[in-house]
């Protein structure tokens, strides 16, 4: 028993270095507050959003990451970023920003972990595919943000969730790396009656912009831009969209030209603007030289007709297996895949709480890039196979 009762006199000196070490504004370990208490996390010796990376990492829906789009899919070239990658380089910026500015590292790894869960196959195209079906079908729309907190509350461990701290479910639901801001402050005092709301709120109007209640949380979302910014510039030169000297060249004297460059001004930039202040900011002039790549992006990458060549088709390809699945369940087919990957083993009070539309898009969403096509009927998935 000695030995045990010395990992708690572990967690508490960890708990005094918090409160020695930490910002006054940061998220404390503490603090941490779940749906449902956990008595053995309670008196454990593991700190609370430790618990929550290990409980992410160990999710069957970050597994599946290792087959998410980023932004260019079906090319067969193994240096284009997957999801996997993005959600770890978010990580290492989220935790290298939070260290120096001495916030909780375990909160930031956990909300940049997670934050990406919910993506459909097929990137943000699959998103706005999945989306327009939902709200064909009553069930409002599609957010990869939202069904993250979905997954991770709802679907993961046969329908009872991973019960993660408020703090990581907030800042999860709250990341928009899409949206600008020069300057994020948190918004504290937030209960999981405001997640609830909020969600709601979010999923009527999905142009609403959220704050999260963390400056953790604030350093995800940046790190997010951070993280993608530079990186599918590479990938865009890489496959021959776009060539350096095409950057727009204001933004590369502030900000650099390559995404090495590019990383390490945004994060020096950030924390030399942001140490000893409880909010995350970027200095004007580089603030507006992200807001000109960001547009750079959007324009010769994002929206680019030839990055998506199959784009067409691909949203005819969730239409025939949305269909098909929402057939199945209303018919009860038990020998569909909805029911026998994903409905076996999941709690009645799942299936009980969702709508059969609600269940297609669950299904749907979770799945990877090469799992989606090989359900689909094998002529159409030969039309769209791989580019090279």
């Amino acid at each position: 028993m000695a030995k045990y009762s010395s990992l708690t006199d572990i967690r508490s000196a960890l708990a005094a270095r918090e409160d020695a070490s930490l910002a006054p504004w940061a998220a404390k370990n503490s603090g941490g507050v779940r749906r449902a208490p956990e008595p053995g996390l309670e008196t454990g010796y593991r700190q609370n959003f430790s618990v929550d990376v290990d409980r992410i990492l160990h999710s069957r829906a970050y597994t599946r990451y290792i087959d998410k789009t980023q932004v260019f899919y079906l090319i067969q070239n193994d240096h284009v970023s997957h999801r996997v990658l993005h959600v770890q380089l978010v990580s290492k910026i989220a935790r290298t920003i939070a260290r120096f500015l001495s916030l909780n590292e375990d909160l930031s790894e956990a909300i940049a972990l997670g934050h990406d869960i919910g993506h459909t196959p097929f990137g943000h195209d699959g998103e706005i595919h999945l989306s327009e079906l939902c709200q064909e079908h009553g069930i409002g729309t599609f957010q990869h943000n939202i069904q993250s907190v979905q997954f991770l509350e709802r679907v993961e461990r046969h329908g009872g969730g991973w019960n993660l701290c408020l703090q990581t479910l907030d800042g999860i639901l709250c990341h928009d790396g899409e949206v600008h801001n020069r300057e994020l402050a948190p918004l504290p005092g937030k209960t999981f009656k405001d997640l609830d709301r909020e969600i709601r709120e979010k999923q009527e109007n999905p142009r609403q912009t959220l704050t999260p209640m963390t400056l953790e949380g604030c350093v995800v979302r940046m790190a997010d831009t951070i993280s993608y910014i530079g990186r599918d510039i590479e990938d865009a030169i890489r496959l021959g969209l776009i060539v350096r000297k095409d950057l727009p060249p204001e933004c590369s004297k502030v900000l650099g030209d390559t995404n090495g460059a590019i990383v390490h001004n945004l994060v020096t930039d950030i924390l030399a603007n942001s140490v000893g202040r409880p909010s995350v900011t970027f200095s004007p002039e580089v603030s507006d030289a992200l807001r000109e790549l960001k547009r750079f992006n959007l324009n010769r990458i994002y929206t680019n007709p030839e990055v998506k060549p199959h784009g067409g088709r691909i949203r005819e390809l969730f239409r025939i297996l949305w269909d098909r699945f929402l057939g199945d369940l209303k018919a009860g087919n038990e020998k569909s895949l909805i029911y026998k990957r994903f409905l076996s083993g999941k709690a009645p009070a799942y299936q009980d709480s969702h709508r059969p539309e609600e269940i297609v898009r669950d299904f749907i969403a979770g799945m990877t890039d090469q799992y989606f096509l090989d359900l689909c009927p094998e002529k159409m998935r030969l039309e769209v196979r791989r580019m090279p």
